[in-house]
């Protein structure tokens, strides 16, 4: 089964590559596998104040993906895979892609404007070409009724 890796945060472009991926994987008979990443916090001395901070990023994380997932469901009929994983978000990536050989693509979202950011700028770059899958980078000013005609 083709399965759509889409890498999820509190962005715009997050959301519209979401939404291609479910349309996408809606249209091929495919699945959606959501990440949301938790960057690992710089140390702190006092292990039960690291243990919070980390504890409440996870949770904002777990909450961004539960919202997430209800949307693929509403609006395309697809119930994903969910994954929240801690880690600097391109080793992450990297990890994902190798134990999972069933994603067909990693699909992102590039800001409207400006940097696209680290992820697409990383994926996009020097690395491309070492890639396991295709790399489908969702413009972020796409609107929803160009996401549902392109995908």
């Amino acid at each position: 089964m083709r399965t759509y890796l889409a890498v999820i945060d509190e962005t715009e472009e997050a959301e519209i590559a979401l939404r291609f991926a479910a349309r996408r994987a809606a249209k091929t008979g495919g699945t959606v596998l959501v990440l949301a990443l938790i960057e690992q916090a710089d140390f702190i001395a006092w292990g039960g104040v690291q243990a919070t901070i980390e504890d409440e990023a996870r949770q904002r994380a777990e909450g961004l993906v539960a919202s997430a997932s209800g949307t693929l469901f509403d609006e395309a009929g697809i119930r994903p895979s969910i994954l929240v994983r801690q880690g600097e978000p391109v080793q992450v990536v990297r990890e994902l892609l190798a134990e999972h050989p069933e994603i067909a693509a990693l699909v992102l979202g590039a800001a409207a404007s400006g940097v696209p950011g680290p992820l697409v700028a990383h994926f996009a770059g020097s690395d491309a070409g070492t890639l396991p899958c295709p790399l489908m980078i969702v413009p972020g000013s796409l609107d929803k009724e160009a996401i549902d005609r392109l995908s």
